[in-house]
């Protein structure tokens, strides 16, 4: 009797050994942070794996609302406005969903968060849907994965991956808009603290007024003499409106104080540039 109580004792303990037991989950979770604009992107959702199985026609049919992932909804979160489709989203937090198809996909922003198979999507709660053609590509992806590429101040893109697949979401913003109004605000009143540098580089790489620009740089270096990266882009903000002489003269300038500051990268580049002044 005693040597069957331990028996079953055992027994128990076991059970409620293996019931504590964690193990990986089969469809592992990724969250994924990109700055973008003035703002970020945050993209959460789950990777599953091929795993000898075919994908596309069968394990996500072809036609359906596809949760994009596995497990729980995938989401996608923007801190500002973005552009998707050519209709505006506002900053919040979306659900992310396709219709896979062979020719092309349906990719579909929704308020709803919420939606793992397709009896729960409701269309009504679409905020835009967008065509996007399947592309094959010749690596193939094992595990689901999605992730940022091309990112610029103004555009960026999201892959969609899987097999031999690759799909891709666009988003835009209008950062220019605002980032002028900034520029315009803080050249109300011009001091000591006023963001010379980073208006003129705006300007300068964005296709304004390099004549504007230029101005800035020279208040730029006027505010801090010691500035070499400020030399620097002057000289390229001259070279730009064929002015080669003051170019030369303010990149000799800007190796000058990177010599003084040991910046060895600001004497290269200066280097670079003299080159091609001649």
């Amino acid at each position: 009797m005693r040597k069957t109580c331990l028996i079953v004792c055992l027994l128990a303990f076991a059970i409620a050994t293996n019931a504590q037991l964690k193990t990986p989950a089969p469809s592992s979770t990724q969250t994924i942070k990109q700055d973008f604009g003035l703002g970020s992107i945050e993209l959460s959702y789950s990777r599953p794996g091929m795993k000898g199985r075919k994908i596309y026609g069968d394990l996500v049919p072809f036609g359906k609302v596809w949760r994009t992932g596995a497990n729980g909804a995938t989401t996608l979160t923007f801190t500002d406005e973005v552009i998707i489709g050519g209709q505006k989203v506002p900053a919040g937090k979306y659900g992310l969903l396709t219709i896979p198809d062979k020719g092309a996909w349906t990719i579909i922003i929704s308020k709803q968060l919420d939606v793992t198979q397709p009896a729960a999507y409701k269309q009504e709660s679409d905020v835009v849907r967008v065509q996007a053609k399947p592309v094959a590509v010749k690596t193939k992806a094992e595990s689901f994965t999605m992730q940022f590429a091309n990112v610029k101040s103004n555009s960026i893109e999201l892959h969609i991956m899987w097999d031999l697949t690759d799909v891709t979401l666009p988003i835009t913003n209008d950062i220019d808009s605002k980032i002028m109004a900034q520029i315009d605000d803080a050249m109300k009143t011009e001091n000591d603290k006023t963001p010379y540098f980073s208006a003129a580089m705006y300007y300068m790489e964005n296709g304004k007024d390099l004549n504007k620009a230029l101005d800035w740089f020279n208040k730029a270096v006027a505010q801090n003499p010691k500035a070499f990266w400020a030399f620097y882009q002057r000289a390229n903000c001259m070279a730009k409106l064929g002015k080669k002489q003051e170019a030369t003269e303010s990149a000799n300038k800007s190796i000058e104080l990177a010599k003084e500051a040991k910046n060895d990268d600001y004497v290269a580049l200066n280097t670079k540039l003299l080159a091609t002044l001649k």
